[in-house]
């Protein structure tokens, strides 16, 4: 897909150029010493952009201080601004900032309000040369999008079309955009959609991909991997985030790999394929775990999304740490990589469902070691969607998958979700995970 080139400090998305590799800070903003240290570690891993939270004005004064900072150190990794519900906030941190990362219809619950605030943010961005992310998330469109179109990934494409249509018509386009979800089918859809949308209407905005909330470990990086490269595979596609419930440091050999693969640096390691009807029989020589899980994620990902393929059967072999080889051919490994892609594609579930979102300066817990209690305590209950979420912001909306809630609240409270309902609040966090249990095991009864 040709899109028109967006400059974001010294990066350039879209227009041919290669595929930008991205992340986000889990540090409080307002701690510029811990922020600075983070974003040099990031920028030494690879990261070509980094973003970071600013809910308050305070933080825009801290997002500047970082900004020169770094750039006294050498470092010009542009940074993007995260910011939620206020325009003055947007308008502010698009003067410190190369980038602003918005949802425009969170400005303000009248539409043609929020239309007048978001015109007012892209005339300074025009002033000052930063760049936007028009960034839109499944369960977080707003009333008027779902009463129209429902929860889904048309609504998604509506509601990004409808502030791209501004951008043209208020001649912006240093623009890139987001329609991200937990679910894979629902992320792979509302892209596809929005791309054709655009072709068909001329305009031609670089998107940004990622799996929001994709959680930890293996699961994370296949569920990363199985959304984002299904779109890349297909042109669509110009700047990606791998979102873990980890050191986002740990982010960045998963983005670089998708964007190396798509950029044609790197291979498969699959030495042969066969199709069975619709079974697919793959054999690899993987130079490391990771590697069969992300090239596998790429192969095959895809082909069960769109249910080219039913049933994935592993052979061959990969390297483990210390240089063994590890065969496949029927082993327990080869079981649970096929059970993980599966599960990422919505195909098959062998264990619950977990929604995580990565953490960031809003964050008020340790939100790693819950999850992992979460998971740890959840493991019994295959097929339940459980998310767990840092904060308020976007916790409730961007859970809209999900049977069961556990969001922090702040000062060490959580709330208790049933679906999109808050059935417990103010609940402290020593207890929440025990309530949230009861709860399940109630309703189980």
């Amino acid at each position: 897909m040709d899109t028109n080139e967006v400059k974001v400090g010294n990066v350039t998305i879209g227009g041919g150029h290669p595929i930008v590799v991205q992340t986000m800070c889990n540090t409080h903003t307002a701690d510029i010493e811990a922020s600075v240290r983070q974003c040099i570690r990031l920028h030494e891993a690879g990261a070509q952009m980094i973003r970071l939270t600013v809910p308050a004005m305070d933080d825009v004064r801290a997002l500047a201080e970082i900004r020169k900072r770094l750039g006294n150190l050498g470092i010009n990794v542009p940074l993007v601004a995260d910011v939620h519900f206020s325009s003055e906030i947007a308008i502010a941190a698009a003067e410190v900032v190369e980038k602003v990362r918005i949802n425009p219809g969170n400005f303000h619950k009248d539409f043609s309000k929020a239309c007048e605030q978001f015109s007012r943010l892209t005339e300074v961005c025009k002033k000052h040369g930063t760049a936007l992310r028009i960034g839109l998330n499944h369960g977080s469109l707003g009333d008027r999008i779902t009463n129209l179109y429902g929860n889904t990934p048309l609504a998604m494409k509506e509601a990004a079309m409808e502030w791209l249509d501004l951008c043209v018509r208020n001649d912006f386009r240093n623009v890139v955009v987001s329609l991200k979800a937990s679910n894979t089918i629902v992320m792979v859809e509302a892209y596809r959609l929005l791309a054709q949308a655009m072709k068909e209407k001329g305009i031609a905005f670089p998107l940004h991909l990622g799996v929001t909330e994709a959680g930890n470990g293996d699961s994370g990086r296949i569920k990363s991997a199985v959304g984002i490269s299904a779109l890349l595979s297909e042109g669509i596609g110009d700047t990606i985030r791998v979102s873990l419930t980890e050191d986002p440091v740990n982010e960045i050999p998963v983005a670089a790999y998708l964007a190396d693969r798509y950029g044609h640096k790197l291979h498969s390691s699959l030495t042969a394929m066969k199709l069975e009807n619709k079974k697919a029989v793959a054999t690899y020589t993987a130079t490391s775990r990771e590697r069969l899980m992300l090239d596998m994620s790429c192969d095959f990902g895809k082909m069960l999304l769109d249910k080219e393929i039913d049933e994935l059967e592993l052979k061959g072999s990969y390297l483990d740490q210390d240089g063994n080889e590890v065969l496949l051919d029927g082993s327990p490994d080869a079981e649970y990589f096929t059970d993980e892609l599966m599960q990422a594609a919505r195909r098959r579930f062998y264990k619950p469902e977990y929604v995580a979102c990565p953490g960031c300066g809003r964050t008020m817990y340790n939100l790693e070691e819950t999850f992992n209690e979460v998971k740890r305590r959840t493991s019994h209950l295959k097929g339940t969607v459980i998310a767990v979420m840092g904060c308020i912001v976007n916790g409730p909306g961007e859970m809209a998958d999900a049977d069961w809630g556990y969001v922090g609240e702040g000062n060490h409270k959580v709330s208790i979700y049933r679906k999109k309902t808050p059935v417990l609040r103010h609940i402290p966090e020593k207890e929440a995970i025990d309530r949230l249990l009861e709860l399940i095991e109630k309703e189980e009864k």
